[in-house]
């Protein structure tokens, strides 16, 4: 089995996904997950020598439809209830930190 998951793993993989969590979430989410990564960790007992790789488990053929060419819609119809733009673009925040 692999080693069990601790807090400073949790921290970790929160801060890269930009969470803010507090010490009970923290406990929760490394009980948790810890119990999720055990059941994965179930899986890998399995003899999987004589399965073939697969994308899907499911035979299953292209569902999407043919794509269309239609007008799209407006500039300004899709900046009109944003609530910060520069006329051209959407304006967010900067989640990227500098180097």
């Amino acid at each position: 089995m692999a080693e069990p998951l601790t807090k400073a793993d949790v921290t970790k993989v929160a801060h890269l996904a930009r969470l803010k969590l507090t010490d009970v979430e923290l406990d929760l989410f490394t009980t948790q997950l810890g119990q999720v990564l055990g059941y994965v960790d179930l899986l890998s007992e399995l003899n999987t020598d004589d399965v073939p790789p697969m994308a899907h488990v499911a035979d299953i053929a292209n569902v999407f439809r043919e794509d269309e060419l239609k007008p799209s819609l407006p500039r300004a119809a899709s900046l009109s209830n944003a609530p910060k733009t520069d006329g051209k673009f959407f304006v967010v925040p900067q989640i990227l930190e500098d180097a």
